[in-house]
């Protein structure tokens, strides 16, 4: 038995972007590796798209803090912003997807953490497992000269 629901396109478009990942200012910062203060700044001079939840908070769509992380971690953040130090127990780089590249067995995951990029070669099938998209949280575990992904 099929069932089909009926939905006009502002509905559609609702249900998508309701599945969509997005971060806080707090979060954002935290995976750009700077203050909450400066990803604030950032969001005030119009770097970073928001929107406002129900609650009033100020969020970031996953996509877009992607894509602007990979500005600033390119640009270096501007100029007379903090110089992060970076430095994980472990080698834990938490971040953002930046890039997923698929390839029939093989695939290709991009993070930014912070001012670092990161890369990974990965099978096809972790990446579809882990559900590993543009825009969401991830952490690269990094091991001598290998990177894990770890999704969070």
């Amino acid at each position: 038995m099929e069932i089909r629901l009926k939905f006009s396109k502002c509905e559609a478009i609702a249900l998508i972007l309701s599945h969509m990942q997005s971060y806080t200012i707090g979060q954002a910062a935290r995976l750009l590796g700077v203050s909450p203060d400066t990803a604030r700044r950032w969001a005030d001079a119009g770097r970073v798209a928001t929107h406002r939840d129900e609650g009033g908070r100020r969020l970031i769509d996953g996509q877009d803090l992607a894509a602007f992380s990979v500005e600033v971690g390119q640009n270096g953040g501007g100029a007379g912003e903090e110089e992060v130090s970076y430095t994980s127990a472990r080698n834990a780089f938490p971040g953002i997807v930046t890039a997923v590249k698929l390839g029939d067995v093989a695939a290709q995951v991009e993070i930014q953490a912070g001012p670092h990029r990161l890369v990974s070669l990965l099978t096809r099938e972790a990446v579809e497992e882990l559900g590993l998209e543009v825009g969401m949280q991830a952490t690269a575990r990094v091991k001598s000269t290998n990177v894990h992904i770890d999704r969070t």
